[in-house]
C-alpha cells in the first residue's frame, strides 16, 4: 500500500520547503504569457509550470475549474498535469472543492481518489458544508488508497464567515465542528494525518474567535496567503500558533507571473519557498 499522504507530504516539505505552487491558468495569465485562451494555450501553460517546478517543490495544486472551462480537452490537460506529477515525484493536490451526498459524493471520490483514475492526484480539496459526514465516501477512499483531503475550514473570502463562523445550539461554531471531525480522523498519526484543512493565512484571529484548535487537528494546513502574498511571521503566529509545522503555503500568481520562461518560474518558486520557510521559522522562534 502507498504510504499515507500525510507522511509523504511531511517528507516533501522537509525536502523542498513548505510551498505548494497553484496552477491557476486564468484568462489574464494566458494572455500575459502570449498564449491563446483555448486548450492548446492551457496545455502549454500547465506543462511549462510542471517542467519548471516538478521535483523541486513539495506540491502543486491545479485548480480544476480553469481546466474544466475548456471542456473535455481541458480535462485531458488536467490528466496530463497529474501524470506529470507522478513522473516527477511531485505531490498533486487537485483543487476541485467537491462536496455532495450519497452516491454522487461516491462518484466524485471515485473520479479523484481511486487508484487508476486519470484524475486521481495525491489529495483533493473538498467542501464539508452539507455536513462533514457527507464526505465519508471521499474520506474512506482517500485513507484506503494513501491519499489525502483538504477540507474547507476557515477561508479568507469575505462571505466565508456566514457559514464557517455560525454557531450551533450548543454554541460551537461550524468551523470548529469541521476541525474536530478532521482531528478525530488524524488521531495518533505521525508526523501528521492525511485529512487536512484549508485555512487562509490572512484570517487574523478567526481561529481563536471560532474555537478552532488547529494544532489539535494533527493534519496539514493548506494556507493561501503566506509570505510574499501578505502573511509574514506576525500574521502566521496569530493564525496558526503552535500548528505552524503543519502549514503548506500556497502561492499561485506570485509564482506564475514570472512565466513563461521556465528558469524564471523556477527562481520565483524557489524564492517563494524560501520566504514561506523563513516566515514560518521566524514565527516558531
Amino acid at each position: 500500500m502507498t504510504a499515507p499522504f500525510g507522511a509523504r507530504l511531511a517528507a516533501a516539505m522537509d525536502a523542498h520547503g513548505p510551498l505548494c505552487v497553484g496552477i491557476d491558468p486564468h484568462t489574464s495569465l494566458l494572455e500575459a504569457w502570449g498564449l491563446p485562451d483555448d486548450a492548446s494555450g492551457l496545455r502549454s501553460f500547465a506543462l511549462t509550470v510542471m517542467d519548471a517546478v516538478g521535483g523541486r517543490v513539495a506540491a502543486v495544486k491545479p485548480q480544476a475549474a480553469f481546466f474544466e472551462r475548456h471542456g473535455s480537452a481541458g480535462v485531458a490537460v488536467l490528466e496530463e498535469v497529474i501524470a506529470a506529477g507522478r513522473e516527477t515525484g511531485t505531490l498533486v493536490i487537485v483543487d476541485a472543492k467537491r462536496g455532495d451526498i450519497g452516491s454522487t459524493m461516491g462518484a466524485y471520490a471515485d473520479a479523484f481518489l481511486r487508484d487508476g483514475s486519470p484524475l486521481a492526484g495525491d489529495a483533493l480539496t473538498v467542501s464539508p458544508y452539507l455536513g462533514f459526514g457527507s464526505l465519508d465516501p471521499a474520506v474512506d477512499l482517500a485513507l484506503s488508497s494513501g491519499r489525502g483531503l483538504f477540507v474547507l475550514c476557515l477561508t479568507s473570502n469575505k462571505e466565508g464567515h456566514e457559514v464557517q463562523h455560525a454557531r450551533t445550539d450548543d454554541g460551537v461554531t461550524v468551523a470548529a465542528l469541521m476541525a474536530a471531525r478532521a482531528a478525530a480522523l488524524n488521531a495518533d498519526t505521525e508526523p501528521f494525518g492525511s485529512i487536512g484543512l484549508v485555512v487562509g493565512a490572512t484570517i487574523g484571529d478567526a481561529a481563536e474567535r471560532t474555537g478552532v484548535d488547529l494544532a489539535a487537528v494533527n493534519g496539514p494546513l493548506l494556507a493561501p496567503g503566506v509570505g510574499a502574498q501578505g502573511a509574514g511571521p506576525r500574521e502566521l503566529a496569530q493564525v496558526f500558533g503552535a500548528a505552524r509545522r503543519q502549514v503548506l503555503a500556497s502561492s499561485s500568481r506570485g509564482v506564475l507571473a514570472a512565466g513563461p520562461d521556465a528558469g524564471s518560474l523556477r527562481t520565483a518558486a524557489r524564492r517563494a519557498s524560501d520566504e514561506a520557510k523563513a516566515a514560518l521559522s521566524t514565527a516558531l522562534s
